[in-house]
């Protein structure tokens, strides 16, 4: 029972996004920490678009038998996929980590971290609250 109501679609969406904004954090320090190794490729993390798609993808496959029924929901299943650019440039060394972007990307993630944190622990307090019935 207590599984089922921790376990819900938003609380699994939201745990995930935090997982993919801790390696993402991580990634993008690799990234600057080797902005002048030559030839190393920057990486980056695919993980909104893959959930966008599992969540279109998981609703279209469900459908309603009875207009009383409730529509289908992603409940999980997907993650985040590394992506490295092993084919652009940006120096002679074959180095193609632009310090500014990063530093941009590490502040965007910053936020959206902050951002997801911050949902989760409403999504709990609230949670709380309907269980002390207040």
């Amino acid at each position: 029972m207590v599984k089922s109501i921790l376990s819900s679609p938003q609380e699994t969406v939201l745990e995930n996004a935090l997982a993919a904004s801790a390696t993402r954090q991580k990634l993008i320090s690799n990234n600057i920490a080797n902005v002048n190794t030559p030839g190393f490729k920057r990486s980056d993390l695919a993980f909104e678009d893959v959930l966008t798609e599992t969540m279109n993808t998981k609703h279209s496959q469900l459908s309603r038998t009875n207009m009383r029924h409730l529509e289908g929901r992603a409940t999980g299943g997907f993650g985040p996929q590394i992506i490295t650019d092993p084919n652009t440039s940006v120096r002679t060394d074959n180095n193609n980590v632009d310090i500014d972007i990063e530093m941009s990307n590490l502040a965007k993630n910053t936020l959206y971290y902050q951002s997801v944190a911050q949902t989760l622990g409403s999504y709990f307090s609230n949670l709380m609250s309907a269980i002390k019935g207040q």
